[in-house]
């Protein structure tokens, strides 16, 4: 039965009267980090990663909605817990989709600086730096350097044509938003990924980092970015980068507080200079906003339209008080 006063916090909870709290994962049970890696281990990659709403697993998070049939659960899901960023699936969570990761298989992971998602003996690394100009430019920013793995392919200018091989998986994090050209981007992990192999992604949620103001992108900027062969971000990018973004606090963001841009006009003349500067070269932004409704629309919209042989296998849905949702890209063919 439990105690009442336990009971009603959690129907008020439940009604969404009160703000809502949720444990990121059970430390225990059949949905526990340990117990999902462990069956996941059994798996073959493409089945580690569970539909986006698992009745089991909402359950196990949320208690108070335990007694529910699998039905009702899937309604309260869809009308409520998704957009308070109740968890549906495990790997909704960065470290239950790191987990998934894991693989004897060939992989190769894009940018992990000094924070690497993939570990093995058959991973390898892409970056724009080497692994000693990774380790040296951590310590600048007061990073520690001790996580930059071996970089075994090096592109000062993001190419990965220069990589010869072929992978089960590739993986990146917050890396996919600032490629200049989405469906070159993603034209090139194509190429690197065996019939059936999947591009994993963490993606930043717009909603949720300091991009909370700028629209999200759409199909149509991506399609005039590949017919324009967009090498590096123009102008405008850099503008809404320097001058139109706010503080990247996502818990802030989940509760309301989105602060403000601040200094436009100046941050504007400075981005315009920064421009100027470049003399053509890139420059370091975010040339893509996304949510994960707005990731899996242009995606699906790009395999419809034949620019990329890569579909959507999983979008999960940005869980409450984080700022970036967990994605899986599939190669056609597999």
């Amino acid at each position: 039965m439990g105690n009442p006063f336990t009971r009603l916090l959690r129907r008020l909870r439940d009604a969404n009267i009160l703000p809502l709290i949720h444990k990121r994962r059970p430390s225990r049970g059949p949905w526990s980090r340990t117990a999902v890696r462990e069956r996941g281990e059994r798996l073959p990659l493409r089945d580690r990663f569970a539909p986006e709403f698992v009745p089991g697993c909402y359950r196990a998070f949320y208690p108070a909605l335990a007694l529910r049939s699998d039905a009702a659960l899937a309604r309260h899901y869809e009308r409520r817990g998704r957009a308070q960023g109740r968890v549906g699936a495990p790997q909704a969570l960065r470290l239950q989709f790191i987990d998934a990761l894991q693989t004897h298989e060939p992989a190769l992971e894009i940018g992990a600086f000094h924070r690497p998602m993939l570990k093995g003996a058959n991973t390898k690394h892409f970056d724009i730096r080497t692994h000693d100009q990774l380790v040296a430019y951590a310590a600048q920013i007061g990073e520690d350097p001790s996580g930059v793995p071996q970089i075994d392919f090096v592109s000062p200018l993001g190419d990965l044509s220069i990589v010869g091989e072929r992978f089960a998986l590739v993986a990146s994090s917050h890396v996919i938003e600032h490629q200049p050209d989405l469906v070159a981007h993603l034209a090139q992990v194509e190429r690197l990924l065996e019939p059936g192999g999947l591009y994993a992604l963490i993606v930043p949620d717009c909603r949720y980092c300091f991009d909370h103001f700028i629209a999200p992108s759409t199909i149509a900027d991506a399609v005039a970015a590949c017919m324009e062969g967009r090498r590096v971000h123009g102008l405008g990018k850099i503008i809404e980068m320097r001058a139109l973004t706010t503080h990247n606090d996502a818990v802030r963001h989940w509760h309301g507080d989105h602060g403000a841009p601040d200094n436009v006009a100046a941050m504007t003349r400075a981005a315009i200079d920064e421009w100027e500067a470049s003399a053509g070269g890139y420059v370091d932004v975010h040339g893509w906003r996304f949510t994960p409704e707005s990731f899996r629309t242009i995606v699906t919209g790009l395999s419809d339209l034949a620019l990329t042989g890569l579909s959507v296998h999983r979008v999960y849905p940005t869980p409450y008080r984080a700022g970036e949702f967990c994605a899986v890209l599939e190669k056609r063919g597999g």
